[in-house]
């Protein structure tokens, strides 16, 4: 028997119908921990090794932040929240990649982004309209390439080759990702992300305790942190570079998605007690800062959570955080009504007709330790 086969059969996470058919089932992992990294719930295997892709934006982010880029070019907070965005190619989102860009001494033709059909099927038509062909700027992640251009420039590296994993940049970026994920670098694995730049590789449980951290920042006095941290920053910076990041994120959710996207939706609903980022082919995490209900969930401070769906589809990754929302009574009932449409999206033909559903099944288990 081969080492995939003698593998636990997953539970199923989410079933769509068709009628009273099953179409489809998707099987999915959860991990929820708290911020010293502690596992409080899952599903599925919370230790799933994950490309997380663009949900390992703020740890990108951290990486550039630490270099001093954003004071030595003038970068203000929106303009971090594009360095963590996957937006919709939106004129906001262009324009401000462009003034980035201008900030940053650099022009287009130095991203080392494609341009790509965006994620908005408005701007999409938009651009039929007007045959318009994407450039890098255009790129769903312009935002973090033109403040990695900022920050290889801010270490007194080369703009050329930025996006090259031996760029002193990426070794940088690839030390801070370990470091948010408590690993030792070699434990953490990399590859290409679509946008070309390098991505990491790593248990789900540690995105989750990623974004615990990024949400424990913001909760943390002026001089403290929630742990030792060697090489590029003190404790102490680093908790301020994290609450520096969750704030931009919170306070411009229209830059970190935009128009019609479950993580702006999720930011504006909730008003900046938790972050959410989205990782291509359907990996999720959010941060929530230390409350009431976090604490009455075991957590000792924030509360991360982490879902990676096998099958890449982001209907169902959605239906299944807005679930995980409800299951663990974060927020209030009327900020997790205001997801509705993502946690029970109506299945239509193309007359409108409603032709089935999808149901979340993903019963949390507690793994508190006692």
């Amino acid at each position: 028997m081969t080492a995939h086969a003698s593998r636990p059969q997953a539970p199923i996470a989410a079933t769509t119908y068709r009628g009273d058919s099953v179409e489809n089932t998707h099987v999915a992992h959860v991990a929820v921990v708290d911020a010293e990294g502690r596992l409080l719930y899952a599903f599925g295997d919370p230790a799933r090794m994950t490309l997380a892709r663009s949900a390992a934006k703020p740890a990108q982010a951290l990486a550039v932040v630490e270099t001093g880029a954003l004071e030595r070019f003038g970068f203000d907070e929106a303009d971090l929240a594009l360095m963590c965005a996957s937006h919709n190619s939106e004129e906001r989102h262009i324009e401000r990649t462009r003034q980035m860009l201008a900030k940053a001494q650099a022009n287009e033709a130095d991203l080392r982004c494609g341009g790509h059909p965006p994620l908005s099927e408005a701007v999409y038509r938009a651009w039929i309209k007007r045959d318009f062909t994407p450039g890098g700027v255009c790129s769903n992640c312009s935002g973090k390439h033109a403040g990695m251009l900022a920050g290889a420039q801010a270490i007194g590296a080369a703009k050329q080759d930025y996006h090259l994993p031996d760029h002193p940049l990426q070794v940088r970026v690839k030390h801070t990702v370990a470091q948010l994920c408590d690993l030792p670098d070699d434990a953490v694995q990399w590859a290409i992300d679509g946008c070309n730049l390098p991505t990491p590789a790593f248990p789900l449980d540690r995105l989750a305790r990623l974004f615990a951290k990024l949400a424990d920042a913001t909760a943390q006095p002026a001089g403290t942190g929630t742990g030792t941290v060697t090489g590029t920053a003190s404790s102490s910076a680093r908790t301020a570079a994290l609450a520096r990041i969750y704030r931009a994120m919170t306070r411009y959710p229209e830059l970190v998605a935009g128009e019609g996207r479950f993580c702006t939706s999720l930011m504006q609903a909730f008003d900046g007690a938790l972050v959410g980022k989205v990782g291509a082919d359907a990996s999720y995490a959010i941060g929530v800062r230390p409350n009431a209900q976090t604490a009455r969930l075991g957590a000792h401070g924030a509360l991360g959570i982490a879902v990676k769906v096998e099958d890449g589809n982001a209907t169902v990754l959605y239906a299944i955080v807005a679930d995980l929302l409800a299951q663990l009574e974060i927020g209030s009932a009327a900020q997790r009504a205001q997801l509705e449409s993502f946690r029970a999206p109506p299945l239509r033909n193309t007359m409108g007709v409603q032709t089935g559903r999808l149901q979340v099944s993903v019963a949390l288990e507690s793994t508190r330790p006692v």
